[in-house]
């Protein structure tokens, strides 16, 4: 905008918010998503019991679950559901490293393409906009962070899988 004005952007309501909790599958760039009303570990269980139904366990032995150190990631509640799907694995990132997270790539498309700077009057269109852009774009191709070239992460990650072969085979 030009020096000394201010566009006018429209705002959805008094300060109603939405959220959108999701999953980025790395081979095939698919972004599975589930939406909600309050950021709670209870929307990241409706996003794990979508991969849950997407991943059936005739065809996948193991689900690996890419996660931040985010609260909702380490509540009890979620901790249970871990306990109750065994093949569900956690990995987390390393603490302050959105370059290494894969969804970050597809949540910064979204934010530019539908909620930065929009012009809905009313968050029910808003998060009908978001919805259509993460049915009609994508897929996300995921190119690994430069992070993982790094000698120690590269033993780390060989590290786990060794620790997870094992435990398969035993």
């Amino acid at each position: 905008m030009p020096k000394g004005s201010q566009v006018e952007v429209m705002t959805p309501g008094q300060n109603h918010k939405h959220y959108v909790a999701g999953a980025l599958d790395p081979a095939t760039g698919t972004l599975f998503h589930c939406l909600g009303a309050r950021k709670t570990n209870a929307l990241f269980r409706d996003l794990l019991d979508v991969l849950e139904a997407r991943y059936p366990a005739e065809q996948y032995i193991r689900i690996y679950v890419v996660v931040d150190n985010y609260k909702i990631h380490k509540a009890k509640a979620v901790e249970q559901w871990l306990a109750a799907h065994p093949r569900v694995t956690w990995l987390f990132l390393p603490t302050y490293c959105p370059r290494a997270n894969p969804i970050e790539r597809a949540f910064g498309d979204v934010h530019d393409c539908c909620t930065r700077n929009h012009r809905r009057k009313r968050l029910p269109d808003l998060v009908a906009d978001v919805e259509d852009h993460l049915h009609r774009n994508g897929p996300w191709p995921y190119k690994l962070s430069d992070l993982y070239d790094e000698p120690a992460v590269t033993a780390a990650v060989e590290k786990i899988a060794a620790e997870e072969y094992a435990k398969v085979a035993a």
